[in-house]
């Protein structure tokens, strides 16, 4: 059974897929996990392959929920990403990281995609 933290995080990443379908991008992979880090979810937007952090807060007390992407997550994002196009043989693939914010994902939910939100980090 989920607590409601992960509840929390289940319903936001569903209305993520939801905006993003709706937006034109197709949903690859949810939760990609590798020992490097993890992947919200990874989709094909055009001809590029988007890896998509999603971030949600219930309210805005903490400051809006991109700005949890830090140096730290986008190293962790970019190892699974490096991780996932090797085994997947998609080295030469043209690649991007987005970052969707959540604002309260009540009705209806405040949304924010920032595409090629950050550049590749792994040092």
């Amino acid at each position: 059974m989920l607590n409601q933290d992960q509840q929390f995080g289940q319903t936001s990443e569903a209305i993520a897929a939801d905006y993003l379908q709706r937006n034109g991008y197709k949903i690859l992979v949810r939760n990609y996990r590798t020992k490097l880090g993890e992947i919200d979810l990874i989709a094909r937007d055009g001809d590029t392959l988007a890896f998509i952090e999603v971030k949600a807060r219930r309210s805005a007390r903490y400051g809006n929920p991109k700005y949890a992407v830090n140096r730290w997550k986008q190293k962790k994002i970019s190892m699974a990403a490096l991780a996932y196009l090797k085994s997947t043989k998609q080295m030469n693939v043209r690649a991007r990281f987005d970052v969707l914010a959540i604002l309260s994902p009540k009705h209806p939910p405040r949304i924010e995609l920032i595409k090629n939100a950050f550049e590749l980090a792994y040092r």
